[in-house]
């Protein structure tokens, strides 16, 4: 083989990187938590004319000496980042997102452009995998629709934090349901549940025309169910759908759309139905099913879930079928006049929010999403709605002179 040639200018500069590197041990283990000021440091060193600019052959030359640090489809990721810069520079902002793993819109736009100079094998061919990762590769075939996208969740997902936010909802909403069906049994003398019962709704949390002024009643509600039946499917929903949302999207923007929802809808029933109380959480469960479904629709050739067609299918038929019980529910004649039963809208308030707000967060993961037209948009349209809710509630219901039912 020879001797070997000096080592350039590059080389030297990546060990001289290295030898800075032993000198802070945490950043060995995992070399992406890294703090910024370290990646400024590693960064000067490439670019000794302080221009605010590295070659892309320079970044390669960091990722091949920190290979046995990276997860190797982040590594695939960050190299056909490299390859994808046309002019062959990565500015500083940009060395700083891809070295924290903070990915920006043009860190997205740069992976998208590379992905078809990807070369390993998709998720679904890799052998071997161990329970918990078959879990995270089928929760990412479930919910996202780019390879590119579920190879960086794989490699990125922890399970710290897990799912806590739909888990303690569900939980919640069980119990609650559970424990008010018995007290109301014992104190009827009849274990059978009657939503229009005074006594039913003469609790703090549910939603009643006579009671508007009470906010919290605005989200409360979904404690309050109108039988087993609701109780079934929302659970089923939120635990089948809604977790793994959440695993891929986190607690907070899942938790976003979910408490939209759930507001959306009971202000809609004081909009639309105002003599109607409401109860159930089908307000947030239909915000999160409408999103993931409409996002599996928009993206349907990248959707790689099994049966997805089939599922679709049987979700929509699910949701048809509760949406229909609650409608003939509400115009069914009640048991104990003048109180009538619960409101269907917040069902149609949730959807609204799930084809709006909702499909923005699940179709941008990871991204900032003050930094999409879309979701300004969105949230300005939810905005107004809120605040003309807000004054109707307070104006229109003396205005028109309604007669509603008595407070519990």
């Amino acid at each position: 083989m020879g001797e070997h040639p000096s080592p350039g200018p590059a080389v030297a500069a990546c060990a001289e990187a290295e030898r800075i590197e032993e000198l802070e041990p945490e950043a060995e283990e995992r070399l992406p938590a890294a703090p910024e000021d370290h990646w400024k440091v590693l960064f000067e060193k490439f670019d000794p004319g302080s221009t605010g600019y590295i070659s892309t052959g320079k970044f390669r030359s960091l990722l091949e000496s920190h290979s046995s640090k990276l997860d190797p489809h982040k590594k695939e990721v960050l190299l056909a980042l490299a390859d994808s810069h046309a002019d062959g520079q990565i500015c500083y902002q940009d060395f700083v997102n891809l070295m924290s793993n903070k990915r920006s819109n043009s860190f997205r736009q740069a992976i998208l452009q590379g992905n078809r100079r990807l070369s390993s094998k998709a998720l679904l061919e890799e052998k071997g995998l161990s329970l918990s990762q078959r879990l995270i590769r089928h929760v990412a075939y479930e919910t996202l629709p780019r390879e590119i996208d579920r190879k960086w969740y794989y490699d990125s997902y922890t399970c710290c934090p897990p799912p806590w936010f739909m888990i303690t909802i569900t939980l919640l909403e069980a119990r609650t349901r559970v424990a008010l069906f018995l007290y109301n049994g014992v104190l009827l003398d009849q274990f059978v549940l009657q939503v229009t019962h005074p006594r039913y709704l003469k609790n703090s949390l549910v939603y009643h025309p006579q009671l508007r002024a009470q906010a919290w009643r605005y989200v409360t509600y979904i404690f309050m169910h109108a039988g087993v039946e609701q109780l079934g499917l929302n659970v089923a929903l939120q635990l089948l759908v809604g977790v793994p949302l959440e695993m891929v999207h986190g607690a907070t923007r899942i938790g976003l759309v979910y408490v939209a929802g759930v507001v959306a809808g009971s202000l809609a029933v004081s909009v639309a139905d105002m003599t109607a109380p409401v109860v159930g959480s089908s307000g947030g469960v239909y915000a999160l099913v409408s999103a993931h479904l409409a996002n599996i629709v928009m993206n349907w050739s990248g959707m790689k879930c099994q049966f997805k067609l089939l599922r679709m299918a049987v979700a929509l038929i699910c949701m048809s079928m509760e949406f229909g019980r609650a409608v003939w529910l509400r115009f069914h004649p009640s048991a104990y006049p003048p109180c009538p039963h619960p409101s269907f809208v917040a069902h149609l308030g949730g959807v609204a929010v799930g084809i709006t707000l909702g499909v923005v967060v699940l179709r941008n993961y990871e991204q900032r999403l003050q930094d999409q037209s879309l979701w300004w948009i969105f949230v300005t349209m939810y905005t107004i709605f809120v605040l003309f809710a807000v004054f109707w509630n307070i104006f229109a219901y003396t205005l028109l002179d309604l007669k509603l039912p008595p407070p519990p």
